[in-house]
């Protein structure tokens, strides 16, 4: 395939006219796959600042990073967080744009989004907007770079913002000893950032030259006071570091393990990637492996190994293993299982056919194109540095209440440090189990064939290829990717699966069960790119498969096998149950807004159990228990299914025939079909026009200080019309409500508006988390906005809604990027029922006939404070800081026109549903 980069643009094509400060053409030729036909330059400015163009004719989304080779560790001492502040600060105004959030608005209205990180060597800022403007993105951008304001205000309001991170270093112990922060902000931005240490990376449909001449106009004012890249020579483990075993208190439940090395960084082999080799057989979970022998004992729930928190100086290997409640008590062994391990491949040699294996599954279809190097000396370099001498242990656990003597200043967190010297360590390695490891077997899934297959059509959209008394399958083609891929999703209907709380339990220990029994066979199809689970839904249990088609079928009839054959295993049983009561336990340490967001889907849904009803049904459940439900589950069934990508619509109906002759057809059958009342669907309350109803409750974790609120306004269900306007409104007000409420107001790090969806019944919802202010006072400045806004949209130019409604056009009109994506979308649209496949074009033409006098009349009409068809729903999470005011909250009588839903079940049994489209004939003719 050609992979020549696309010519340069003809000069009528509108590129701008040359920069006064022509870039460097630096002479590298960058390595790409065969089928890539994107363009790629390095050019470097006068100014120093090194730039990757990257051309694509076909992109429908335009984006650019700025990565600047500063990170905290450059902050100066005793002003800890400068650099995560300084990131923070650059997104308010310049001098050249000087309204407040102006960039983030641009960016949010014209189909973007922007954000940033701070990383320890490096601070880096992305964007995406829609093509066509990315011009004027850029230069919006660039003046972060070039002349950002950080005025006195803003700066107070932003270190009020990021409280939780560095309050305490910049503003109370920066007073404490004299220091303006504002000062010292400007100070490290003059003396930091430099466009020697900053690296730029556009992507646009633009030509090559295009793009330069952009990059130019618009970056070479970046100053360049030639400041010297950054280095941090040694490593921040001194012997004393060395050969110590950490005990820590936790918040949440449940025993972990981190068993961590300092090693020579991976980067400095990228070619080579002997951690990645490495962390692959550490983190095996096939037969014969580390994780696969602590499982069989009992003493594990999970495993992952690779490189963490590393640097160009130095790096960390880390092994982390979370203990089940017996692997607890046999820490030791499980540290001296580990070190038999590494002594294992330390001294099996380094075999290049688990190199070839593991050469990522992205690139083999372009391997002749992907620098890649075997390296034995690199790979045993690593494991060499995993020894007892080097080693840090560090062990979580609450069993450790009230036996440590050490408290870590900035989380209050207890520990103590021992001594744990290597002859401690080989005795553990001499008392564990001595049998049963070894190097992985080869991989069975790793593709053999790549062909494309011929698909008989080429539809735009899934049709319906069979049905059936058991099953119904939806099939679609690949006419985009052109991927040896395929998608599967099947969902088993299962009325007996949620029909109570113990029932939703029995499920859900069914799924992880599965799971569990397929790791050891299906770890293997993973590492070769072919990716399945198996979990709880709405209405049953879901299967779903993505990756190589090649051995699809493979897996998908073993796990289709281990379905029909299930038996329950009594000790894998207990493991799973003792994971899951952690995970029900460790629900109260959830951040409030979570637990906002979980009453209000627990108040919406007719079938939602409550977690500590479920928890209490599992406390008592035993491995018989699910022995007798699981036939009663699977009595009653019936699977929709949907295949897409590089698959045949004959092979597709292949499959679904043998599932059915597995579980419906065998001389015993596993399952029956349903009968037509049998079909269940999840029905959403409908609120009651003009009235705000509302539940306080306490934040179930004590010590949390922040509080929360979810303001629920409910607008209608699935309409054309209703939903482009809702889509509008909610992108028109986005930035503004985070504006006004986190930038302007301070109420918290967390203050968003966006969309929701359940079950097809749509609507908006604020959610913000503060310790500023209590909930109920979150409520009145939502209000409060509401009225502000309604002024900004009353008064909204023309132009701009315009703009706002093309922003959502292209949003809508972007390509998907992968099958996953696609058949995300397509799948949607089959469980709903709504079989609406082609929503988007309709939504397109809906948004080009759309007027603002439609936007204004929704609003008034919805979301207006004033309202009189308004149906709300406020739900008010009360932190530690605020339980006063709960406790006032709870014994005053509800405001007018509102009302307090003291008991949840029985105001869901008192309130009208929504219909369901499942089940319908849907809104598109098949």
């Amino acid at each position: 395939m050609d992979s020549r980069p696309p010519q340069a643009d003809d000069p009528a094509d509108g590129a701008p006219p040359p920069a006064a400060h022509a870039a460097a053409k630096a002479e590298v030729e960058i390595t790409k796959p065969r089928n890539d036909k994107r363009g790629y330059r390095r050019v470097v400015l006068p100014n120093a600042l090194e730039c990757l163009l990257v051309s694509d004719p076909d992109t429908d989304k335009a984006a650019a990073s700025m990565n600047v080779s500063v990170g905290y560790f450059c902050d100066p001492d005793g002003l800890e967080g400068l650099a995560h502040f300084l990131e923070h600060m650059l997104f308010y105004a310049s001098e050249k744009y000087p309204v407040e959030d102006s960039y983030s608005k641009y960016i949010a209205e014209h189909g973007g989004s922007t954000n940033a990180f701070t990383s320890s060597e490096q601070t880096n800022f992305y964007f995406d907007v829609n093509n066509d403007s990315l011009h004027d993105a850029l230069d919006r951008f660039a003046q972060f770079f070039i002349k950002p304001l950080m005025s006195p205000d803003a700066t107070l309001r932003e270190i009020k913002a990021v409280d939780s991170g560095n309050w305490d270093t910049l503003e109370v112990k920066a007073k404490e000893k004299g220091l303006d922060t504002r000062l010292e902000l400007l100070k490290f931005y003059d003396s930091h950032y430099s466009a020697n240490l900053m690296h730029l990376v556009v992507y646009g449909k633009e030509s090559l030259d295009s793009l330069q001449n952009l990059v130019e106009n618009k970056f070479s004012d970046v100053r360049n006071v030639e400041r010297k890249p950054f280095s941090f020579p040694g490593h921040p483990c001194t012997s004393e570091h060395l050969q110590i075993l950490v005990k820590s208190v936790p918040i949440k439940q449940g025993h972990t393990l981190r068993i961590l090395w300092p090693i020579t960084p991976n980067v400095r082999h990228y070619k080579e990637g002997p951690c990645k080799y490495v962390s692959h057989l550490i983190g095996h979970e096939g037969e014969g492996s580390l994780f696969y022998m602590l499982k069989k004992l009992g003493w594990a729930m999970s495993l992952e190994a690779g490189e963490g928190d590393w640097s160009y100086e130095f790096s960390f290997f880390s092994v982390v293993i979370k203990l089940t409640d017996v692997g607890h008590e046999h820490m030791e062994d499980v540290v001296g299982l580990l070190f038999r391990y590494i002594t294992l491949l330390q001294t099996s040699g380094v075999p290049k056919w688990i190199f070839d294996e593991i050469f990522p599954p992205e690139d083999w279809l372009v391997a002749s194109s992907v620098p890649s190097k075997f390296s034995p000396d690199a790979i045993q370099k690593i494991l060499n540095e995993l020894t007892p001498e080097n080693v840090r242990i560090f062990w979580e656990s609450k069993k450790f209440e009230g036996q440590t003597n050490l408290t870590e200043p900035w989380y209050g967190t207890s520990y103590s440090v021992e001594t744990v010297h290597p002859s401690t360590i080989q005795k553990w390695v001499e008392k564990a189990p001595k049998d049963g490891l070894h190097l992985p077997k080869p991989n069975i899934f790793i593709p053999s064939d790549l062909s494309l297959k011929n698909a008989e059509e080429k539809a735009s959209f899934p049709s319906m290829l069979r049905k059936t008394l058991f099953s119904r399958l939806w099939y679609k083609s690949d006419t985009m990717f052109f991927m040896p891929k395929a998608y599967v999703k099947m969902d088993f209907h299962c009325p007996m699966s949620h029909s109570s709380p113990e029932s939703a339990v029995l499920t859900n220990l069914f799924t992880r069960l599965l799971m569990d029994y397929l790791n050891d066979f299906a770890y293997d199809a993973e590492v070769a790119g072919l990716y399945y689970y198996v979990k709880p839904n709405d209405t049953g249990f879901q299967v779903t498969m993505v990756g190589y088609n090649d051995k699809m079928r493979t897996l998908l009839e073993t796990v289709i096998g281990k379905i029909a054959e299930f038996e329950v295993k009594p000790d894998r049983f207990s493991v799973i149950k003792e994971i899951m009561t952690k995970e029900y336990e460790n629900f109260k340490f959830r951040q409030p807004y979570q637990q906002a967001m979980y009453y209000c889907s627990l108040i919406l849904e007719e079938h939602a159990w409550p977690w500590d009803e479920e928890l209490a049904a599992l406390s008592h459940l035993e491995a018989n228990d699910l022995g007798k439900f699981l036939p009663l589950l699977l009595a009653k069934t019936f699977i929709e299914s949907y295949f897409a990508g590089n698959i045949e619509p004959s092979e597709a109906k292949s499959v679904v025939q043998h599932i059915e002759d597995v579980l419906f057809n065998a001389p015993v059958s596993v399952c029956k079909p349903l009968s037509p009342s049998q079909h269940l669907a999840k029905r959403i309350v409908k609120l009651e026009k003009g009235l705000k109803f509302y539940y306080p409750a306490m934040c179930l974790n004590h010590q949390d200080e922040n509080s929360a609120l979810l303001y629920y306004i409910q607008t209608h269900q699935d309409n054309l019309k209703q939903n482009v306007l809702l889509q509008l409104l909610a992108l028109v007000g986005k930035q503004p409500a985070f504006h006004q409420l986190r930038s302007v107001e301070q109420l918290g790090y967390i203050a968003l508006l966006r969309q929701r969806n359940d079950s097809c019944v749509r609507g908006l919802q604020f959610i913000i988390q503060s310790t500023v202010k209590d909930p109920a006072n979150l409520d009145a400045r939502v209000e409060s906005f509401l009225k502000m806004f309604e002024t900004t949209l009353y008064e909204m130019p023309d132009a701009e809604f315009k703009s706002n409604v093309n922003a959502l056009i292209d949003m809508k009109l972007e390509k998907y990027k992968n099958i996953r994506e696609e058949s995300a979308f397509f799948w949607g649209e089959i469980s709903e029922g709504t079989l609406k496949f082609d929503r988007k074009e309709a939504e397109v033409a809906a948004l080009r006939e759309l007027k603002k006098e439609e936007l204004i009349d929704f609003f008034d009409h919805h979301v207006k404070v004033s309202a009189p068809q308004k149906k709300i729903l406020s739900i008010q999470v009360y932190g530690g800081l605020h339980s006063a005011d709960y406790q006032k909250m709870v014994h005053d009588a509800p405001p007018p026109q509102s009302c307090e839903i003291t008991d949840v079940y029985s105001f869901r049994r008192s309130r009208p549903l929504y219909g369901s489209f499942r089940g319908g004939v849907g809104q598109m003719k098949l």
